[in-house]
């Protein structure tokens, strides 16, 4: 039987990409990608009020596919155009809440900690992504001829950065350094700083400065470093403003810690996902004991994938 082909949806944002990437992989399809664009009147206007036509986005090529997955406010409607329009049975599937009518999709996958329930709602606990332990495994020893060449056990930080909900001011950041030094001092570890693409450019220089040749801080978006420190990390800490990168670490087993930053609005459904995480032993605060624990490791996409193959049958 040959692959189902997937059209996959999103604004272009990678934790959207990591969502929609990682589901269209764990349901073995040939996929391509079509960052959505909407015109600009369009841009301002909740899906809900938006007619369910090709007026309100910019149009692309079509390719012929057997199934759409789509993440993001900007991808719902023309995931919903589209199946609608098609010559042929289309199964659309829409990662996070789409904030219209479900039915409208075969399937919408959803953090459990959002509280969004229905018929064909799949609910995860924290967010799917495109990362696999075996891609980790692989790519385990990339950091061995960046890092410096000591004894020292490694553990690193993953940095996301900020967003309506969360500012990296100058004392979240030094209070984040802070104790992170402390840490390494006091059981000689070695830190590795793995920035995203949301990281600041003068925050990678902060932690330059802040931590000298003692320590490793990769300056550059470098996917294998990232699951280089995954993989060789004693304990992993993580920036409370990013669910997805909390949600990929979780794959790997290992201690996290969560950075805290301040928040600047409303983070209730931040907390909630953390509360959760916290529930599951996976994760503790960043200022608690250092401590190994263990629990089992989150594989939410591949869960979700094996559900869906066995609704639709493939």
């Amino acid at each position: 039987m040959s692959k189902l082909k997937a059209l996959l949806l999103t604004e272009g944002m990678h934790g959207m990409i990591s969502q929609v990437e990682g589901l269209a992989k764990a349901l073995d399809t040939d996929f391509t990608h079509q960052q959505v664009e909407l015109k600009s009147f369009w841009k301002f206007i909740p899906p809900r009020y938006t007619p369910k036509t090709n007026i309100s986005f910019k149009n692309f090529v079509i390719p012929d596919v057997d199934l759409i997955i789509s993440c993001g406010r900007k991808s719902v409607i023309p995931s919903i155009f589209l199946k609608k329009n098609s010559k042929k049975k289309i199964y659309n599937i829409h990662v996070q809440d789409p904030k219209v009518d479900f039915k409208n999709f075969d399937f919408v996958i959803v953090p459990e900690h959002d509280s969004v329930i229905g018929s064909n709602v799949i609910q995860t606990k924290g967010a799917i992504h495109y990362l696999t332990n075996s891609e980790i495994d692989k790519n385990s020893q990339y950091l061995k001829s960046i890092i410096k060449k000591d004894e020292r056990k490694v553990i690193s930080l993953i940095m996301g950065g900020p967003t309506k909900y969360y500012d990296y001011s100058k004392e979240n950041i030094n209070k984040i350094f802070n104790d992170l030094e402390v840490i390494t001092k006091k059981e000689n570890f070695q830190l590795v700083i793995i920035p995203s693409m949301r990281t600041p450019k003068n925050i990678i220089q902060a932690a330059k400065d802040f931590f000298g040749e003692k320590h490793t801080v990769i300056e550059d978006i470098d996917k294998k470093a990232y699951l280089s420190a995954l993989a060789i990390s004693e304990f992993l800490f993580v920036t409370c403003d990013s669910s997805s990168m909390i949600s990929e670490a979780a794959l790997t087993g290992k201690p996290i810690y969560i950075a805290n930053i301040s928040a600047k609005k409303n983070d209730k459904r931040f907390k909630k996902f953390r509360s959760l995480f916290k529930e599951l032993n996976i994760i503790k605060n960043l200022g608690e004991p250092l401590e190994k624990w263990s629990y089992q490791r989150l594989d939410e996409t591949n869960r979700v994938a094996k559900i869906i193959k066995e609704r639709i049958n493939i």
